[in-house]
């Protein structure tokens, strides 16, 4: 289950996602997760999957990858689910005991399922394409004009970085704790969810006492290294826009236009 996240993890790989600048993938991210709440009938979903489908191939990201990182989240689905589909009122469409499922539930929950997974897919696609530094050089040249509120930008961008690269560190430090455990007896798999959830104690405990000290050694180390800030910082690699970027911000662009059209023009 711990290898099986994938947010926050890099596929390297040469693709055109891959080459993209990390702004066009932020945006392009932040527009497809608006466009899957905007979407509310068959036909807007229709354009969301092909537009998915047409970013998994160019990213060059195997299906199966991608895939491997919904094990993580089945559970919170399926209650979700399960949720909108016994609990939305509406005409009944099957009912037993005091238990009824409407129309407007099956309906709901399958839209639901749906953007649930395409969200996970897509903002997955994002880290998998982009490396944390350029997450946050991207990350810092969107808020800038935030500076002007005198937020905070460079922190943020800096801690939504240092977030992203610790979950890797993190998965492969609870492997590590686990098969040390298990290899001295421990079981994390059978009896009820209480006797699972007491076996998990042994597990988190030097789980936390470790990133309480990797987050002191790094604190320590950009200390000595001087570190105040962003303040008259300057990059070693500066984003710069291409063609290819100009032509994605298009895409998204008329993606986001087509979604909109297809909820006004779509049936169910």
């Amino acid at each position: 289950m711990i290898r099986d996240i994938t947010i926050g993890q890099y596929y390297q790989t040469d693709s055109v996602l891959h080459r993209l600048d990390p702004r066009d993938k932020l945006a392009g991210t932040l527009i497809f997760i608006i466009s899957l709440f905007v979407a509310k009938n068959v036909t807007s979903y229709a354009v969301a999957t092909a537009f998915l489908i047409a970013v998994i191939l160019l990213s060059k990201v195997p299906m199966s990858f991608i895939l491997r990182g919904m094990k993580a989240v089945v559970i919170i689905l399926l209650i979700t689910v399960l949720f909108n589909l016994f609990l939305t009122p509406g005409i009944t469409f099957v009912s037993f005991w005091k238990i009824r499922i409407t129309y407007e539930g099956m309906k709901t929950a399958a839209y639901t399922a749906v953007r649930l997974t395409y969200l996970i897919i897509g903002s997955s696609l994002m880290t998998l394409t982009t490396t944390p530094n350029n997450l946050t050089d991207g990350l810092e040249s969107l808020m800038k004009p935030l500076g002007v509120f005198r937020v905070p930008v460079h922190e943020i961008a800096m801690m939504m970085s240092i977030a992203l690269r610790f979950i890797p560190i993190l998965m492969e430090e609870t492997d590590k704790i686990m098969k040390a455990q298990l290899s001295r007896g421990a079981d994390f798999e059978s009896g009820g969810l209480i006797k699972r959830s007491k076996a998990l104690i042994p597990l988190l405990v030097p789980l936390f006492v470790s990133a309480f000290r990797r987050a002191n050694d790094l604190a320590m180390a950009m200390e000595a290294r001087c570190y105040h800030g962003g303040k008259g910082r300057t990059k070693m690699k500066p984003l710069v826009y291409r063609g290819s970027d100009y032509i994605a911000y298009a895409v998204i662009i008329m993606y986001f236009v087509l979604i909109v059209i297809a909820q006004r023009v779509g049936m169910l």
